[in-house]
């Protein structure tokens, strides 16, 4: 059941949001200043935490009465036990980590199941900028220019699939967006791939 949020709350962080059990135990990874943590806490009452690289970051996610700790995505995950959350969350941000696949496997270790949402570089107005442009894509999910991003490993629909099926990661569900719009792909493909702007995966360890 979708969340019964507010309007100003952004549609990839309700679609993250909805795929979360109440009362779950959540670590989210690279958690910002707090709005999905927030939004968890409020809307589901899990037990949550975060790990945030900025130090700005922990501060408003302290100020927001969050328990976040500051740390790397690449670095501190191993120091987690294993099984030690329900969920484990990396939103908008695999794209970001110097390593994605390390940082998924050990998503993987430390939690029952995996959420992962990021921008699609397959879409297809990322395609068209590039073939008539012939320069790096600007669009309201990947809004920095090519010389001022913090993301370094963008990648499609396609490519984590892949990436999922090397780390031996099944599939639970997968949500589409593009603008205000969410769509369930029970098994995503070239077409999702064109039309989605962001993906959000749930999945488990096969």
């Amino acid at each position: 059941m979708t969340l019964d949020t507010n309007t100003q709350t952004r549609i990839d962080l309700i679609a993250v949001a909805d795929l979360v059990q109440e009362g779950s135990r959540v670590l989210d990874v690279g958690c910002g200043e707090g709005e999905l943590l927030e939004l968890l806490r409020d809307k589901r009452q899990v037990d949550g935490r975060g790990v945030e690289l900025s130090q700005a970051g922990v501060n408003a996610c302290v100020a927001r009465g969050l328990s976040v700790v500051q740390g790397d995505a690449d670095r501190d995950l191993g120091d987690y036990p294993d099984d030690s959350f329900d969920y484990v969350i990396l939103s908008q941000t695999i794209q970001a980590t110097r390593n994605p696949r390390e940082v998924l496997g050990q998503m993987k270790r430390i939690g029952r199941r995996v959420v992962v949402s990021f921008p699609n570089f397959g879409h297809w107005k990322i395609r068209l900028q590039l073939l008539l442009s012939g320069r790096m894509p600007v669009t309201r999910t990947l809004a920095d220019e090519w010389y001022d991003t913090p993301n370094i490993h963008l990648c499609t629909v396609r490519d984590f699939l892949d990436l999922c099926e090397t780390e031996h990661l099944a599939i639970e569900k997968t949500l589409m967006l593009a603008g205000e719009k969410s769509w369930t792909e029970h098994n995503p493909g070239a077409r999702a791939n064109l039309r989605a702007e962001q993906a959000v995966f749930l999945l488990y360890r096969k």
